[in-house]
Parts: C-alpha cells; sequence; structure tokens
C-alpha cells in the first residue's frame, strides 16, 4: 500500500509548486445562482498551466524528485491532462518525458504534449495495454513512473487547488468536483476536511463510468477493466479508483453520485453560453449534478473545481446531440 499524504504534505506541495503553477481566478455567475437558488464559486482550473488541474500534481511529483533519479526521466500513461502536465514539469526540470498515449486520445492532447517536448508512444486503448507499454519503457529507460492519480504526490498538489479556493471563499458549505481516478476527490477531501471539517464534500461521475459511486456505495473497491473507448463523453473520467485513492475517499469524503450522458452535454454547453468559458465535458460532471437538483444546496455557498478546458473543438459533442 503507498503512502497516504496527510495536510502537511499538501502544505509543502504549495510551497514547492508556488513559482510555477497559475493562481486561479474564481468566476460566479448571478443568472446560474437565481436559477439554483445558491451561490456557485468556480474555480477556473481550466486557465491553470496546460488547461488543466493536473498541473499542479505533476509538477509537485516531478519536483519532489531527488536529483539522481529526475536525471533518468520520467514515464507515465495517460489519454490527455495528465500527459502534458508530465511533460510541462519535466521540461521546467529539463529532464526526458516519455508518455503512452492510447491511440484515440483526443487530437488536441496529443498535439499539446508533442509541443511540451514529450516522447510519445501509442498503444491501444485498455488499461492493460497503457501500464505494460509503461512499464517496458521504464524499464528500458530507467525513467521513473508517475501514475497520472496512484501516487502521493500528485494528490498532495492536486489537493492545493481547494486550499486556494478555501482561503479566498472560506465560507463554503459544499465543495464538488467530478471522479475518475480519484485524485482530485481524495486530495480536496483531504484538504477540505483538514481545514474545516464542517464542509461538504462531493463527487460526481458519469453514469456510464460509475464505479467509484459503487465502490463508496459498497464499501468496497470495485476496479472493472475500464477501456479508452467507455461510453462516456468525459474521457477524463474513464479511469478507476486505486486502492489509495478509494482509501482516501472513503476516511474523507460524503458522497459520490451520478449523472446521465444527456445532462453532460447539455451543461457544457450552458457554461460556455452563459459563462463565456471553454470546459471539457468532465468539467460540467460536478455542475450537472447541481443543475439536476441531486444535492441540496439552497441557500449554500457551493464552490465547484473546473477541472479542465482542453477540448478538440471539431468534435462538439452537442452537434451530434438532438437534445
Amino acid at each position: 500500500m503507498k503512502r497516504v499524504p496527510t495536510y502537511a504534505d499538501v502544505k509543502q506541495a504549495a510551497r514547492r509548486i508556488d513559482p510555477y503553477i497559475t493562481h486561479t481566478h474564481i468566476r460566479t455567475s448571478s443568472r446560474i445562482n437565481q436559477m439554483l437558488g445558491c451561490e456557485v464559486f468556480f474555480k477556473c482550473e481550466n486557465f491553470q498551466r496546460v488547461g488543466a488541474f493536473k498541473f499542479r500534481g505533476a509538477c509537485n511529483a516531478v519536483l519532489a524528485l531527488k536529483a539522481e533519479d529526475a536525471a533518468r526521466g520520467v514515464v507515465t500513461h495517460s489519454s490527455g491532462n495528465h500527459a502534458q502536465a508530465l511533460s510541462l514539469a519535466a521540461s521546467i526540470r529539463k529532464i526526458p518525458a516519455y508518455v503512452v498515449m492510447p491511440h484515440n486520445a483526443p487530437d488536441v492532447k496529443k498535439e499539446a504534449v508533442k509541443a511540451y517536448g514529450a516522447e510519445i508512444t501509442f498503444c491501444e486503448p485498455t488499461q492493460e495495454a497503457r501500464e505494460n507499454t509503461a512499464a517496458k519503457i521504464a524499464d528500458q529507460t530507467g525513467a521513473v513512473f508517475i501514475h497520472p492519480y496512484d501516487n502521493p504526490d500528485i494528490i498532495a498538489g492536486h489537493a492545493t487547488a481547494v486550499r486556494e479556493l478555501l482561503y479566498d471563499v472560506p465560507e463554503l458549505n459544499t465543495v464538488i468536483v467530478p471522479v475518475g481516478g480519484g485524485g482530485l476527490l481524495s486530495g480536496t477531501a483531504l484538504a477540505v476536511k483538514s481545514i474545516l471539517e464542517t464542509v461538504q464534500v462531493i463527487g460526481v461521475e458519469p453514469e456510464k463510468a460509475d464505479d467509484a459511486c459503487r465502490s463508496f456505495k459498497e464499501g468496497r473497491l470495485i476496479q472493472p477493466d475500464k477501456t479508452d473507448t467507455a461510453p462516456t463523453i468525459a474521457d477524463g473520467l474513464r479511469t478507476s479508483l486505486s486502492e489509495l485513492t478509494f482509501e482516501m475517499i472513503c476516511d474523507f469524503a460524503d458522497d459520490i453520485i451520478t449523472v446521465d450522458e444527456k445532462s453532460i452535454i447539455r451543461d457544457m454547453k450552458f457554461i460556455w453560453e452563459r459563462m463565456n468559458i471553454i470546459i471539457e465535458p468532465s468539467s460540467a460532471v460536478p455542475f450537472s449534478a447541481l443543475f439536476n437538483n441531486l444535492i441540496d444546496v439552497k441557500g449554500k455557498k457551493v464552490g465547484l473545481i473546473i477541472t479542465g478546458g482542453n477540448v478538440d473543438l471539431t468534435r462538439l459533442p452537442w452537434h451530434d446531440c438532438s437534445s
């Protein structure tokens, strides 16, 4: 079992990555507040470097490496945002980065990884192919494997986003984030409960990739054989919890719920139109929980992390959606 990060790790991560990250701003919408009967504070990590919160964790993990380990480079597998984040973090430290990506990853993310200077190896869109290919590269190069979420330094780095949010809006009642592999939810829940235990932390997942929700409800880790072709538009949430993230979520999170695909597409489009910001489908998932009245937030102050904005503009999901 991997080391479970503490809030002291989160504070150390915040100091370590501070010179390199963007302290993203918070957006509000009077129209959305009126519609929902609450105040929603959007932490805009779509404006983070590489366009996603993932840079926080990757930056922390790369900078935390000992010099002799870092010199060998880093390797990971990712469909997109973590791949970009690790590539940029490696370039900052001036070390090699090797990235395994499924061949069906969004083109916009493939091009971004190339632009940050990583060496890409494409694989079949299965978890087994990702892991086996990354392990082979690590053996061949000696590079340090940095998992997209099953890593204490990644989790601690991700937690810095909600730490900033709570310092900017200290009176929050609820924090809502999307959940795939659980790196963001586990770090968010750890930080929130460490700062103010009364704040509710809720993860939201697509119905068509609902293993985290089922694991949380049943009290046992469910790890289906997911592939990168899982039938959800939220491609960033197709991964499954690890033992580490599951343990932390069970210890610190309050609930995990699910939303349907039509809601994700509808609410992604709504955010684009109403708030004039580009978000990817995974970022719309927690907002859909609010819009569908799945969480009691009437009269409350709600923090919501917009996790990313890397979208293939040639393949917008509502173009094929009759709703």
